[in-house]
């Protein structure tokens, strides 16, 4: 069972730029909430209490200016800092103590997840007690991305970093279900002609003991990476649609963790208040109603 998780929110954000000179493209809106809200909301519908944001050097404290330590959720949030991109399996290095024997989830502080049933996906995912899983989505451009095939089982057969000739559609996206055991081997991966540690050979080392296993988000499910200005203001048009003909809000912690009885409705009331007046205080104040009755 998987108790703790991961946001990798690091990075320069170089394909946002200049937008990003200034501040971190986790800190800036989808819509009406951070973007580092949208992967700490799947965390938190995973069950996840227990969760480190891995932040560039020295901006701790602008996240903590929204998300101190996560009591006010019911959760427990906390900090480390990266001191420039070393590639995703460096979170594991960066994350060793947090981990401990424990098994984690990672998840990119840039990618967007939505599905109707992803709640349901999300608690099957962290039952994982050895191995690793992933998640994979169609996508029209699989050369963009890390790509994966899979068998009848769902054990990953062939997966390759954004190959040129076309073998799968499915690519992988920015949430991963690890065993203890991706600390160790992170410590042995060799960095690339970019030099990074890449995600890619962290998976082949699983899929070479035929330990690597796969999860979709289903047909009518969205997975979107918002590290483009494209992609940025396509993912935050969708949650808007969304938002404004659903009455509903995605990504709404305060939501999560009271559905989960994680916190109470004086949480909520508490949360009013520090966001002061704005929508996702009117959205917050239907939840107080609702609690009452």
């Amino acid at each position: 069972m998987i108790k703790k998780g991961i946001i990798l929110a690091g990075g320069i954000g170089s394909r946002m730029s200049p937008l990003t000179k200034a501040v971190n493209k986790h800190l800036l809106p989808i819509y009406d909430k951070p973007v580092f809200f949208y992967p700490l909301s799947v965390l938190m519908l995973s069950g996840i209490k227990d969760i480190l944001i891995i932040v560039n050097k020295n901006q701790q404290n602008q996240f903590k200016k929204i998300l101190p330590n996560g009591k006010n959720l019911g959760i427990k949030i906390a900090y480390a800092e990266q001191k420039k991109p070393r590639g995703l399996p460096d979170a594991f290095l960066i994350a060793e103590k947090f981990i401990g024997k424990e098994n984690v989830a990672l998840i990119l502080g840039d990618n967007f997840f939505y599905a109707q049933s992803l709640t349901k996906k999300l608690k099957e995912c962290v039952k994982l007690s050895k191995g690793a899983t992933v998640i994979l989505h169609p996508v029209g451009n699989p050369s963009s991305y890390g790509v994966a095939s899979i068998n009848k089982k769902n054990k990953i057969t062939k997966i390759i970093e954004k190959p040129k000739k076309f073998f799968s559609n499915l690519a992988v996206t920015g949430l991963y279900f690890f065993d203890n055991k991706a600390i160790a081997f992170s410590k042995k991966l060799k960095p690339s002609r970019r030099n990074e540690i890449e995600i890619v050979d962290l998976l082949n080392k699983y899929k070479k003991n035929n330990k690597l296993t796969a999860q979709f988000l289903g047909r009518g499910g969205a997975w979107l990476d918002t590290g483009s200005i494209k992609d940025f203001y396509d993912t935050s048009a969708f949650v808007s649609a969304l938002e404004n003909r659903q009455g509903l809000k995605i990504a709404c912690l305060e939501e999560i963790a009271l559905n989960n009885k994680w916190i109470t409705r004086k949480n909520v009331e508490a949360a009013i208040k520090f966001y002061g007046k704005c929508n996702y205080s009117e959205y917050l104040s239907t939840l107080t109603k609702k609690s009452s009755k």
